[in-house]
Formats: structure tokens, sequence, C-alpha cells
């Protein structure tokens, strides 16, 4: 594949994709004026938890997008599928700090997880009480018993969404961490690749998939999933996927989940549609209800075609920051 991408320089595309965000969302955004943190603009907010994530860019909206009231306070921005250098994730939690202690919440990659615990430290050395959450839901990267090994996904902003407003509502840091980490422990996600993408940096597909082929539990950087196949209808896709992410909570007759079905990048809106309505069908089935439905471009990998199904167990504690408003540039409820 040659790479067809509406770009200056590799070098640049971090720098400019951040200048160009935070010139559409001025009254929501403003960058860090030392390093490539997008902090939402009334930033720090008084007596309130601070929010930081981050991890690489190319996964847009995530991770700048989910900056603002009732979501995240900063995003720490690393280059292309790189996580954030620990040094600019400090200056973020700095950045939010005012006197309640910070939050991080990120994936849980080698890199982001070394660069973000550095980050901690040097913060707790400096007398900042700094928490963890790291979010693991992806089924495919770890058998059932190995969740702390497996790798973080497309559930991010439905728990971002939880930690933002548990912070929003001025609640102390133990209790924030409290409810994102369940909000991460409900979660499972399950994804299906059907192409790969090409980085900025390279010019060159991450990986090699026939164009007849397919593979489930697929990673958003082309890391190994479970199943390769040839192409299957959508509904037959979701008959491989869905028995596989009840089982493994597992997902009960009486839950309700919140459903989340992510494009990764070149997903047609008309193909998640069909998508969903093979899971509901599914669903109902097994008597799990659905509390509400994201269905969009949550977590890309650059082009890459494919999408994921994502499913984070609600309830009432859970429900109630959830339904809680939120205004970032990618990500409102009312």
């Amino acid at each position: 594949m040659v790479m067809k991408k509406l770009i200056n320089h590799p070098d640049r595309v971090v720098d400019e994709l951040i200048e160009g965000y935070v010139l559409a969302n001025p009254k929501l955004v403003r960058k860090h004026p030392r390093v490539n943190a997008i902090l939402r603009v009334d930033a720090p907010v008084a007596d309130k938890v601070g929010v930081v994530i981050g991890g690489g860019a190319g996964h847009e909206p995530l991770f700048l997008e989910y900056v603002g009231p009732g979501m995240a306070d900063a995003s720490a921005h690393g280059q292309i599928f790189a996580a954030p250098a620990p040094e600019l994730i400090l200056e973020a939690i700095r950045a939010v700090h005012a006197g309640k202690g910070v939050m991080l919440l990120y994936n849980n990659y080698a890199g982001d997880c070394l660069n973000f615990d550095m980050a901690q430290d040097m913060a707790r050395e400096e007398g900042i009480e700094v928490e963890t959450v790291r979010v693991n839901e992806e089924i495919a990267s770890a058998p059932k018993g190995s969740e702390a090994d497996r790798r973080g996904t497309t559930a991010d902003h439905v728990v971002i969404k939880m930690a933002g407003a548990a912070s929003e509502s001025k609640l102390p840091l133990a209790e924030v961490v409290r409810i994102t980490q369940k909000a991460v422990d409900g979660s499972r996600s399950l994804g299906v690749g059907l192409s790969s993408c090409t980085t900025p940096a390279t010019g060159r597909e991450i990986f090699e998939i026939g164009d007849d082929e397919m593979e489930i539990g697929m990673g958003l950087h082309g890391e190994p999933g479970v199943e390769r196949m040839k192409m299957l209808p959508a509904d037959a896709t979701v008959e491989r996927m869905i028995p596989r992410l009840v089982e493994d909570l597992p997902y009960q007759s009486g839950d309700e989940i919140v459903l989340v079905i992510n494009g990764y990048g070149a997903t047609t809106r008309m193909e998640m549609f069909i998508v969903n309505r093979k899971i509901r069908s599914m669903l109902a089935e097994r008597k799990i209800g659905v509390y509400a439905t994201d269905i969009g471009e949550y977590c890309t990998s650059q082009e890459m075609k494919g999408l994921s199904i994502t499913f984070v167990r609600m309830d009432d504690e859970l429900k109630r920051y959830f339904d809680m408003p939120c205004q970032c540039p990618f990500y409102v409820r009312y």
C-alpha cells in the first residue's frame, strides 16, 4: 500500500496535529506552553482531583480529544504509536494539580506503564499525591486469569467519562480511583482487523493481511489476534465475537452494559450499524440489557479497516456518573 496522507513532514506530524486541534477548540482546551500536552482551558480546577490521560498519537480522537469539563483535565501526547516521555507527563501532572491529587489513566502497554510510572514517582517526590488506573480490557491480548497482562483499547472513552464525572463531583482521590477501577474491571473488548494502516514515519503497512482475510483479536498496532480466517459476512463475524466477550467476564442474564462499537479509521458507519443489529439480537437472547450505545470512531489506528466491540457493565453507581454532563470536543453528554 502506498501511503497517501495530507501531511507536511513526518517529524512535524504531532506538533502540527496539536496546533491545528487547539486552534479549532480555543474555548475548551489550550496547549501546555512547553510540551505536547493538551489542558482544559480552566485547568487547574480548584478543589478537584486532576485526571491526566495520554498515550501515542495516531489513535485520534483518543487521547487529545477527551479533555474538557466532565472528562480528563489533561492529555499527554506521544509521537505516533509511542508513549509520551516522563517529563511531558510530569508537566501535565503539575498543570492540573490543584491540591487534591492527580489520577493517571492510561492503557496497559509496556512503554506507557514505564513512562507514566516514572512521571508518577517524580511527581510524588515533589509532594504531589498521584495514583494510577490502567485500562486493560482487551480479551485477546492475554487469557482469562491474566487480566493484568491485557492491553487497553476501546473502553477508554467510557472509562474516562466515569473518571471525569467522579472528579467533577469533587470526590477525594481514593474515590475517583475506586470508581474508575470499577469501570475498568467491568469492561471487555474484542476487535476484528480487515486491513493494515500506514504510519507517517515509514509510509509502510505495519502488518500484512490478505485481501480476502480478517483477524479476530488483532491489536491496534498489529498485535497478533486469536483467529485469522477468510472474510465472513457481518452477522457471522459477530457470531464469532460475542460469545468470547460474554463468557470472559462473564456477563449474565439481567446485566446492563454500555455497548461501544468502534471503527478503526476506515470502517463506514453503515458497517457499524449493520453489526449493531446482530449484537443487539444476540444480547437479547442472553437477556443482557443495553443501557446506552456509542457507535463511531473513538479510538482509531490511522486508516486501518475493522472495528471493535466493547461491553462496560453498569450498576446504579456507574450509571449516575455515566449520565452526568460532559463537554469535550469529541464527546458530549447532556
